[in-house]
């Protein structure tokens, strides 16, 4: 690899890794989300020459975080509206001069903030969720559309209109006090899950599990239950995070291959992380406020437990998945509970129930995946080879891709 290589292999992963606080710091000095977003980028391009030149900095983060302030400062300077934001350059010139006389200073952690800000009840649900992805969470709008299964050009759109509406708005940039959380708190803990979703799933690319993000999701879970210590679903959102991570040692093979749930060598996996996740559910369920986050940190729970896939009580979880369905209804959690429904025993229901979902989740490859797997278990090969067609087709991931290929081969 190239020394030019090399260093932009590095700066893309100081993003990845510290994206989320370096913007949440720059928002809240500069008070918006373009502005924020534009300094930022410049202090990439900038990091790109100087650190060709220089090497990287002791605190690569410190330093991008001062360099997309000066960078913002100019923005300031030369746009149209300079006088009227002439307070703030001289508010980010005396902060600059701060941090000039320090070595390497500290960036505060405004992303809990952030996430607040994001999901105010101004906005609409699924667009409070798909911004804070975007600026916590660092996700490009491609990947985020397809968390969603929108295009890419419609999310684009509905994350400009909400940034614009949030600095029209004039939406504080704080976390507000316990009181207010109702009309927030479900999108924050879904956005944090969604978080952690996009690091458990391997990218184009990328690592196979992107560890920084599940341990930033875990991280804002954690400090979501010192704020509110009594709630049961931030618990359950907690638990079930620290219920899969438990297994993230056995996802993959030497060879990066994956390894489904039921192959999996369950000596790898991390029993006191599991076990602290089944500990926090245990004081969720007592609370008896049963929410979504709480119903599927009881189904990982029950997958954990069992000491062989055949000891997995597929019964049981069905029944949690009914409930989950009947409190939050959605096209995924239905297919998710058709596939428990298989592992009942009801392969000839649960093939029909399936066969419903097709037209919702058309661009959803675990519902391929699925598909095939019935398929394959009813005898039906061509239905199967027809849907892990589909699967390696709509896979963003080459060990995912592998694996249904080495499936549908053994048809």
């Amino acid at each position: 690899m190239s020394d030019a290589a090399d260093l932009s292999s590095q700066i893309a992963r100081i993003m990845r890794e510290d994206r989320g606080r370096l913007l949440a710091a720059l928002i809240r000095a500069l008070g918006s989300f373009d502005l924020a977003e534009d300094a930022l980028q410049d202090a990439m391009e900038r990091a790109l020459v100087h650190w060709a030149r220089n090497g990287l900095p002791a605190k690569p983060d410190a330093w991008l975080l001062q360099v997309a302030r000066r960078a913002a400062i100019d923005r300031l300077r030369k746009s149209k509206r300079h006088a009227e934001a002439t307070p703030d350059v001289l508010r980010l010139m005396e902060e600059d001069e701060a941090d000039r006389a320090m070595d390497a200073p500290e960036i505060p952690d405004e992303r809990l903030r952030l996430i607040f800000t994001c999901c105010h009840p101004a906005l609409e649900e699924k667009t409070r969720v798909a911004l804070t992805l975007r600026t916590v969470g660092g996700l490009t709008t491609r990947e985020i559309a397809r968390a969603f299964l929108d295009t890419e050009a419609t999310m684009g759109q509905r994350l400009s209109r909400a940034k614009a509406k949030i600095g029209a708005a004039a939406i504080p940039f704080v976390v507000p006090e316990r009181s207010d959380w109702d009309g927030r708190l479900n999108s924050v803990l879904s956005v944090i899950y969604l978080i952690f979703n996009e690091g458990w799933t391997a990218g184009p690319s990328e690592a196979q599990i992107r560890t920084s993000l599940c341990n930033e999701a875990i991280w804002l879970a954690r400090l979501m239950t010192s704020l509110a210590p009594d709630e049961p679903e931030i618990e359950g959102l907690l638990a079930l995070m620290l219920l899969a991570h438990a297994r993230h040692a056995a996802r993959f093979g030497p060879d990066n291959a994956l390894i489904p749930l039921d192959a999996q060598d369950r000596a790898l996996w991390d029993r006191s992380m599991a076990d602290e996740g089944l500990a926090l559910l245990d004081i969720a369920v007592a609370r008896r406020l049963p929410g979504p986050f709480q119903l599927q940190a009881a189904i990982s729970a029950l997958h954990v437990q069992a000491e062989t896939p055949d000891d997995t009580d597929w019964p049981q979880i069905l029944l949690l998945y009914d409930r989950l369905l009947a409190l939050a209804p959605s096209p995924i959690v239905a297919l998710n509970r058709t596939v428990a429904l298989a592992e009942t025993g009801a392969l000839a229901r649960a093939r029909r129930d399936m066969a419903e979902l097709g037209a919702s989740l058309a661009n959803y490859q675990p519902y391929h995946a699925a598909v095939a797997e019935l398929a394959r278990r009813a005898g039906d090969k061509d239905g199967a080879r027809a849907a892990y067609s589909e699967a390696i087709r709509l896979s963003q991931s080459e060990s995912e891709r592998g694996w249904l290929q080495a499936q549908s081969e053994c048809l």
